[in-house]
């Protein structure tokens, strides 16, 4: 429900504010970026439409213009420019680059269509004559007034009309996408769904007014309130995307090196000489994972001597029996076949020995030290049972005598 101070309109309209001033940089970093200019136009529009529609907003911009009501067409038009404004973007963000022509084409069509909307809603207004002020309920006290009556009409046609398109693009997308961006169109979807039943309760008062009744209640008071918060959930579905995009930037680096320390703890006594980057809080995350992959690597190949492929193929036989998928079986081979290589690799350097049996390098028998996603499955499977079983049976099999 809208409030007489307009919080209600002017609190999301800050927040939305505020995130249109964070994507301003992007943007001017990439000024040719249609899809991102897109969305920091919505975003900005969709501002306005709610700083623009508070109660207070309306009656200072009738004051400063010295018109009755000349708040209502600019309303509407703002309106219209963030129905357009929708479907524009989503016909870009659902394109791919094959597509890209043809999403600028349609584009083009709906940019026409809002500004015919919107000349045509001035034009009207114009020719109407609305000299009684009405803050709240304008759309049913002129409802049966020459040139206002089509020009709010005129409006919730193409408000409802914009509601449908954006409905069915949405939903027809989403059954083709996972994840944030599936949650992200079903929120606008939600929110269309609103702006629907706010069309619904609009239409519903107007034609009460003609047929003699006072419906306006469903017009001032409910009507406002699925307004605001379809606005809300058609910007947080527009915003949940990029905002995940932008926090999986910054998280799966952090997550992989973390997810890759046990690998590098196993292999720290081997990857002594290794490059080395004091560790600073100020180190990037980009630098710390080059240097926990490179010294991985500059371990593997120090204890690749005394890889024993019959461990591996052993190992993959008791980890095929509990793993989920060939991937997990091999990378908890791998791992196990490594722990086990370390530990004997750990005691000839104790006993100062190097056999020449363990000079060849073995590092092709661990399939899944060659790929990014295989080595964070090897440090992940290092805690598992069979890994554990094998570095305890290298243990005692070195520590025995010979």
């Amino acid at each position: 429900m809208t409030t007489p101070s307009g919080l209600s309109f002017y609190i999301p309209g800050a927040l939305l504010f505020l995130v249109a001033c964070a994507k301003l940089p992007a943007l001017i970093r990439n000024p040719r970026d249609q899809l991102l200019r897109s969305v920091w136009v919505l975003l900005v529009v969709s501002t306005a439409v709610f700083w623009c529609c508070a109660v207070p907003s309306i009656a200072a911009f009738n004051r400063l213009t010295g018109v009755p009501n000349a708040a209502a067409p600019l309303v509407y038009s703002l309106l219209t420019v963030f129905s357009g404004a929708n479907i524009s973007l989503i016909i870009r963000w659902s394109s791919g680059p094959e597509d890209a022509e043809k999403a600028a084409r349609w584009s083009r069509r709906c940019y026409v269509a809002t500004a015919v909307v919107i000349v045509a809603i001035n034009a009207l207004f114009l020719l109407g004559d609305a000299s009684v002020e009405r803050l709240r309920d304008l759309d049913t006290y002129y409802a049966s007034t020459p040139y206002i009556r089509e020009m709010i009409l005129l409006y919730l046609v193409a408000h409802t009309t914009a509601a449908i398109t954006m409905t069915i693009l949405c939903r027809r997308w989403a059954r083709e996408v996972h994840g944030e961006l599936r949650a992200g169109l079903l929120l606008i979807v939600g929110g269309y769904g609103l702006n629907l039943a706010y069309d619904a309760l609009k239409f519903a008062a107007i034609g009460a007014h003609w047929s003699g009744r006072n419906w306006d209640v469903l017009s001032v008071t409910y009507a406002a309130s699925f307004a605001s918060f379809s606005a809300l959930l058609i910007g947080a579905g527009f915003i949940l995307p990029l905002l995940s995009q932008r926090f999986m930037y910054f998280w799966t680096p952090w997550r992989r090196y973390y997810q890759l320390r046990p690998l590098w703890r196993e292999l720290r006594d081997a990857s002594e000489h290794s490059m080395s980057i004091g560790p600073s809080m100020r180190t990037p995350i980009a630098i710390r994972l080059v240097q926990v992959e490179a010294d991985i690597h500059d371990g593997i190949l120090t204890v690749s001597p005394h890889i024993d492929a019959r461990v591996r193929s052993q190992a993959l036989v008791a980890a095929s029996e509990s793993s989920r998928s060939d991937e997990e079986a091999a990378a908890t081979a791998d791992a196990a076949a490594l722990a086990h290589a370390v530990s004997v690799w750990r005691h000839h350097q104790a006993a100062a020995t190097d056999p020449e049996e363990h000079m060849n390098d073995h590092t092709e028998s661990l399939t899944s030290a060659h790929t990014p996603t295989g080595l964070v499955r090897m440090s992940v499977a290092l805690s598992s049972d069979v890994v554990q079983r094998f570095r305890r049976h290298a243990v005692v099999a070195e520590s025995s005598p010979r």
